[in-house]
Parts: C-alpha cells; sequence; structure tokens
C-alpha cells in the first residue's frame, strides 16, 4: 500500500500547477506525463490543510507547483542541472521523492493572479534565497508572508528556494520512492 495521498484541489483548498507535467519549467520539458496527479506523504498532508487554513482569511490560496517527485523525476532534473544548491543529488535522494515537500508560491484569491515573489518558481539565483534584500519591498513581503503561512503549519524551510518546504528531518524517517509506488497512477511518461 502507497504511503502517499492524492492532493486535489477541492479536497485541500489549493491550486494545482505542477510545473514539471508541462514544458513550463527549468528543463523546458514535461519530466511527468501532462495528466500526472499531485501526490504528497500522509504525513505531509495534514501539514498542507493547515497552511491552507492559515492563508485563506489572508485572501490566499496555495499554488503547487510540486509535491511527490519519483526517484526517476529527480535523476531527470539532475541529469540537466547538477547544482545541489538548487536539486538534491540523486545519490542522496530528495524530500521530494520522500513525500515530504512542496513547492509552493501565492495566489490571490479575489484576482486569481500569483503574487510577485521576486522570482520565478526554480530560478537557480541566489535571489530566489529567503531574506533576499535586493528584490522589491513588495516581493519581500509575499515571501514572507509564505514563510509564515508555511513554518506556522509546521513545515520547515530551504534557505535557498523561497518556494521549497519539507518536512523536517525527513531523511532519518521517510525512504525514497520510486514512480512504481504509484502503481497504474504512475507520474512518469
Amino acid at each position: 500500500m502507497s504511503p502517499l495521498v492524492p492532493i486535489s484541489p477541492s479536497a485541500f483548498n489549493i491550486e494545482l500547477a505542477l510545473a514539471y507535467a508541462t514544458a513550463n519549467n527549468f528543463t523546458g520539458n514535461p519530466v511527468y506525463r501532462t495528466d500526472a496527479d499531485c501526490w504528497l506523504h500522509a504525513d505531509a498532508a495534514p501539514l498542507l490543510t493547515q497552511a491552507a487554513a492559515l492563508a485563506h482569511p489572508l485572501g490566499l490560496r496555495l499554488r503547487i507547483r510540486d509535491a511527490f517527485r519519483p526517484a526517476e523525476a529527480q535523476w531527470a532534473l539532475w541529469s540537466i542541472c547538477p547544482d545541489p544548491e538548487f536539486l538534491a543529488d540523486p545519490h542522496q535522494g530528495s524530500t521530494h521523492s520522500m513525500g515530504v515537500a512542496v513547492d509552493v508560491d501565492l495566489i490571490d484569491i479575489v484576482s486569481g493572479l500569483p503574487l510577485d515573489m521576486g522570482t520565478g518558481f526554480d530560478a537557480f539565483t541566489p535571489l530566489s534565497h529567503h531574506g533576499r534584500l535586493d528584490i522589491p519591498p513588495e516581493a519581500q513581503r509575499h515571501r514572507a508572508l509564505l514563510l509564515g503561512v508555511m513554518t506556522a503549519a509546521g513545515w520547515g524551510h530551504y534557505h535557498s528556494e523561497w518556494w521549497h518546504y519539507q518536512i523536517d528531518d525527513a531523511r532519518s524517517f521517510y525512504p525514497l520512492l520510486s514512480d512504481t509506488v504509484l502503481g497504474d497512477r504512475s507520474m512518469m511518461p
């Protein structure tokens, strides 16, 4: 039985825009099937529920850009950009491949538009680090809002990527998972 649970917009009050199921990512090509579902470990799903609940009264909705990333996908990303500051070396594994990490940004509920975060998702540049003072003040506020919502919900953050949140100390408790754990709902083409 899979330790992963499906993450749907209606069940979690979030938006989904899985970047790796499209060509709109740093690789320029889909890494997942274009109809791939979003998944998280059953231990991480309640944290997502809590974060979405904290964002809603602020007029915000979380938009998931990536969640569970099969180990095979981590290898595919690493083969294009072997930069350990922004991608976990697949030899050690990614918390995404354990199902306990999300890449997320914020959407304004009224306008439906994403908030300016100073860089795009997967911008592999120092400007993507938390605490940058050389991005517009509005983007600094948006990053601080996201950080506050996510950490208040119990997520840990990764200093180099404003969009990446994970369960702390995951490597001690969660195994790396292959796409095969999803059976006939696999994500990989």
